[in-house]
Parts: C-alpha cells; sequence; structure tokens
C-alpha cells in the first residue's frame, strides 16, 4: 500500500525575497525519491511573503476588509502552487485543488493544493485535505526549528516545545484567523486538527536533510502536536 504525505509548505520557503530556486531544486530531488520508492504526496502551498507583499502595499493605498487581504493571499498560494504543479508535473495531477472537501481523484504520485476561500489558511486547507483521504498526520514546513511557548524574538527565556498538546499550543495561538497571520500553525486550522485527533510535526523546511529523517521514520529536529 502506498504511503501519502500530507505536507503544508511555507510560502516563505518558496519565495522569501525572491523565487527559491536552490530550495526548490533540492526538495524535488527529495521528492522525487520518495515518489520512486512507493510515496505519493499530496503537497499544499501557502502565500508567504507574497501574500503579505501585495497585502502591505494595498493597505498603503487604502481600507480594504479582511475578505479582500484574503482573497490576495489565496491568489498567491495559487501562483506559488502552479509553480509546485509545473515543477512536478511528471508526477502530478494535472489539476491544482482549491477546494479540499471535493472529491478528488488521485491516481498520480503528487496532488497540488491551493488557498480555498477566506477565512481560513491554507494549514486549514491541508487539515481537511488530511481529513478528506482519512490520514492521521501532517507535516507542516516552515522557517522554524521549534514551537516556542512565547515568541523567542520577543523573549530571550522563551522555550522549545518538542511536544505539545493541542490544548496548550492551542492557549498561545488563539482561536481567531486574521490574513497575513504569523504562526507556526493557524488558529482555526489548529481548533479543526484537535476535533480530527490530527498530528502535526512542525518542521524547518529549509533544513532538507531534516525533512528526510521525518520521511525515513527518524529523528528529527522539530515540534509534534498532538492530543
Amino acid at each position: 500500500m502506498e504511503k501519502i504525505i500530507v505536507i503544508s509548505v511555507g510560502g516563505s520557503l518558496i519565495v522569501p525575497d525572491e523565487i527559491n530556486y536552490k530550495w526548490l531544486e533540492n526538495f524535488k530531488k527529495i521528492i522525487d525519491k520518495y515518489v520512486k520508492n512507493g510515496f505519493k504526496f499530496i503537497i499544499i502551498c501557502g502565500g508567504g511573503r507574497t501574500a503579505r507583499n501585495y497585502q502591505n502595499a494595498i493597505k498603503k493605498l487604502t481600507k480594504l476588509d479582511n475578505e479582500d487581504l484574503d482573497w490576495i493571499g489565496i491568489h498567491a498560494t495559487r501562483l506559488n502552487a502552479h509553480l509546485l504543479r509545473t515543477i512536478f508535473k511528471k508526477y502530478s495531477n494535472p489539476r491544482i485543488i482549491k477546494n479540499p472537501n471535493e472529491k478528488i481523484e488521485f491516481k498520480e504520485k503528487i496532488l497540488i493544493a491551493a488557498g480555498w476561500k477566506p477565512g481560513f489558511s491554507t494549514d486549514y486547507d491541508a487539515v481537511l485535505l488530511a481529513k478528506n483521504f482519512k490520514i492521521k498526520k501532517l507535516l507542516n514546513l516552515t522557517n522554524i526549528d521549534y514551537v516556542y511557548d512565547k515568541d523567542p524574538k520577543k523573549f530571550k527565556n522563551a522555550k522549545k516545545l518538542k511536544t505539545i498538546t493541542w490544548k496548550e499550543f492551542r492557549k498561545i495561538v488563539g482561536s481567531k484567523w486574521d490574513p497575513g497571520l504569523n504562526a507556526p500553525f493557524d488558529p482555526v486550522a489548529s481548533i479543526e486538527a484537535d476535533k480530527l485527533n490530527l498530528e502535526v510535526a512542525i518542521l524547518n523546511g529549509k533544513k532538507l536533510s531534516n525533512f528526510e529523517k521525518y520521511l525515513k521514520n527518524e529523528k528529527f529536529i522539530g515540534s509534534v502536536i498532538c492530543k
């Protein structure tokens, strides 16, 4: 039986300032290798810096509501998703999945997904995709090594959390979604993941050798959120 891995890829990995060609090249090498070893991947792309650049520019020019800001972020995720679908064209489904709840025919090795609708992040979409395919584990590739009990940039005594319950994590991130929010895992997605008893691993996607340890089921650097 093929193993399906759901990965939420932070947009900051794909486009930190400019398109990160070298990271994409190395990420592709790893995915290609595991596809050949019987793995299947569902990859959903965040909007990251691209989304925030557009959102910040518009905020300087006019007042927009959260729905408009969300749509800008959603289209940024779709641009990143088209980039990845093209990179993985040999193995991927030709469609970009936008609605994570739809019935999806998934015969190919890779399925690429993007943002759905206002009020939700791609983390939330990743949770719904895991639910859709009855997968109990989700991997979130972001730009931090661990989840902390408070912002390590502001507090020197912030503690890294290798394992944390959903109840504890939700106290840290709160319960409301805000366009452009920069959190280890989105608050609304956290509520849904808690309900589904989903296990979410948060890893620094810049360190792709560590990502490969996760795929090998070896000890990795990162945080695991579960019941």
